[in-house]
């Protein structure tokens, strides 16, 4: 498996929209928030997308599991963020239904990348 573009795999273009999404989402955040739980989602949300280029990025499929491991990582921490402006009343359930859909879908694109990059490290060995 070779792309080209780190621009051209459809995790990092979801990662891109998830992260568009959650600024939208914010936005609608109490002010006072805006430095605490709103800054946080958004450094998770743009972490998964940054981290899936820069992984793809790097010159070995190690740095690329790495990075990917990184993402999801991050992926956890916006789930783990939602449930938590949702407990505060801060978004609507719908909205935040979405966006799990949205994570789950993610997640699961990644680890499918992992394991096929999984699998061409143990051919390469």
């Amino acid at each position: 498996m070779h792309v080209r573009c780190y621009r051209d795999l459809e995790v990092w273009q979801f990662g891109i929209r998830l992260t568009q999404r959650t600024y939208q989402l914010t936005r609608t955040f109490p002010k006072h928030e805006l430095y605490g739980l709103c800054n946080q989602m958004q450094r998770a949300a743009v972490s998964i997308p940054a981290n899936i280029a820069e992984g793809h990025a790097r010159s070995s499929t190690k740095e690329f599991l790495h990075h990917l491991s990184i993402a999801r990582g991050s992926l956890a921490e916006l789930e783990t963020l939602l449930v938590i402006s949702q407990e505060l009343e801060y978004c609507q359930p719908t909205a935040v239904a979405e966006m799990f859909q949205s994570c789950d879908h993610i997640s699961r694109m990644i680890a499918g990348l992992q394991h096929r990059l999984t699998e061409k490290l143990q051919r390469d060995a």
